[in-house]
């Protein structure tokens, strides 16, 4: 009897793409019927939280299932550690070729990636930092052999066209294949301040919808949004090219997709550019899993952090998650082996400060250290109460509850959480001074079963 070969896995990556711009978040404008048709089929992270809203950190994460600071690439320009056991490494372990097209941003030049610096992957068609390698319509990346290549079209559209020709490829292979694409979009163009979806694209989405935050903060949205929605629609399309290919070769049934994104945008309405802030909109992604193992796991409730999904995939290809892992795998739950879930996100701030929070089902709680330079210091031992937000009634976040004294249990409460999560990622436990309470009178008291949400 043949052995039945363990099934094909591609994440499909984007950069700074928030949860609500996908329809199976309520986003009224068909953006995305390939994604929501992933993600009904699948199985759909509601809540699904980066650990690092930032490129270079959450990259890390992903491919080490390690947080930010463990894996030593807490900012942005720190390469990833060699010594680092990656996502990669253990497929090929595994028996499995590996894949990597688009951005890599965790090696130490701006364009080509020496070959010590690419985690393990077999096949290499990538850009360390692609936004400042290429445009719109200039994809340019480097293969195994350190050698320019120019693709021609859309720089979606371009990328595209690599993944589906590895897959042709990878498919005709005795080993299954692992391909992580990385897109740069719907990340800005950072020359040019702009998100330049195909032309006509912006024109399609500009002033059609708004998100409430972006309505009532303002920020960039009124330059960027058409532009940048329409990004996200091109991707949303080369998600069907990529799915269509699949069930062309008649891999379909047997190939992976995760769709997961880096971090979102707040169109500089938190601070003073585009994510690096506890905020839904820098820190909630899109995130689906379909194929084998994940079809008709409906929509789940689980909080889930970035660093959860390296131990899912890997689980659900048969593969031991090693130790070291700060993840938990989604698999036992998805089979019906357990039922707990610890409900909750840890989430690392760099660059535009040292910040930590903590995401519950229901809870945000963020504290910083207003006297560390979050470009240079990776952590504080002292930090002091910023945010407190209720996700059930303030799904935006546009009323900060940290100085209501009605909420003070609460905060206490998530203060406990995010120093044990502190602590859990290696970090040392620090002192977290109390806001001073300015609202003593002006809302209810949170009852008790509420705190635990």
């Amino acid at each position: 009897m043949t052995q039945k070969k363990q099934p094909n896995v591609i994440v499909f990556f984007t950069d700074q793409q928030r949860w609500d711009t996908c329809g199976v978040h309520g986003n009224p404008l068909d953006l995305t019927p390939n994604f929501d048709r992933l993600a009904n089929r699948g199985t759909h992270i509601d809540a699904s939280i980066t650990c690092q809203p930032v490129c270079g950190p959450a990259r890390s994460c992903l491919q080490t299932g390690l947080y930010a600071t463990q894996t030593g690439s807490w900012r942005n320009d720190i390469p990833l550690d060699k010594s680092l056991r990656t996502i990669a490494q253990i497929y090929s372990e595994s028996g499995y070729n590996t894949g990597y097209i688009g951005k890599w941003h965790l090696g130490s030049r701006r364009d080509y990636v020496p070959v010590e610096e690419r985690g393990g992957y077999d096949y290499w068609l990538a850009t360390n930092i692609l936004e400042f390698c290429s445009d719109a319509y200039d994809c340019n990346l480097w293969n195994n052999d350190n050698e320019k290549v120019h693709l021609p079209g859309y720089r979606v559209d371009a990328m595209t066209d690599a993944v589906i020709r590895y897959i042709d490829d990878a498919h005709k292979q005795d080993k299954p294949f692992f391909l992580f694409t990385s897109y740069l979009e719907p990340h800005h163009q950072n020359h040019v301040d702009d998100y330049p979806p195909p032309d006509g694209y912006r024109e399609r989405y500009t002033g059609k919808w708004v998100p409430p935050d972006l309505q009532q903060l303002g920020g960039t949205t009124g330059q960027h949004l058409g532009g940048y929605l329409g990004m996200i629609k091109r991707l949303d399309e080369s998600l069907g090219r990529v799915v269509d290919a699949l069930k062309s070769l008649k891999i379909d049934d047997e190939t992976i997709i995760l769709y997961t994104s880096d971090h979102g945008c707040h169109f500089k309405t938190r601070n003073s550019e585009y994510k690096r802030s506890c905020h839904e909109a820098s820190v909630r992604v899109p995130t689906a899993f379909c194929g084998p193992g994940f079809d008709g796991g409906g929509r789940r409730k689980e909080v889930t952090s970035l660093v959860d999904l390296v131990p899912t995939l890997l689980d659900s290809c048969g593969i031991e998650p090693p130790s070291e892992m700060q993840g938990r795998s989604l698999m036992p739950i998805l089979r019906g082996q357990e039922s707990e879930w610890k409900q909750e996100a840890f989430i690392q701030i760099s660059e535009s400060q040292v910040g930590r929070c903590i995401r519950t089902s229901r809870w945000k709680y963020s504290v910083e250290a207003p006297d560390r330079d979050g470009e240079t210091e990776s952590d504080s031992d002292r930090y002091e109460e910023a945010f407190l937000y209720d996700l059930k009634t303030d799904p935006y976040e546009l009323q900060n509850l940290i100085g209501f004294g009605s909420h003070r249990p609460v905060a206490a409460h998530l203060k406990a959480k995010l120093l044990d999560a502190i602590e859990k990622a290696g970090e040392t436990r620090p002192e977290i001074a109390d806001h001073p309470v300015t609202m003593p009178e002006s809302q209810r008291e949170v009852l008790p079963e509420e705190i635990l949400e």
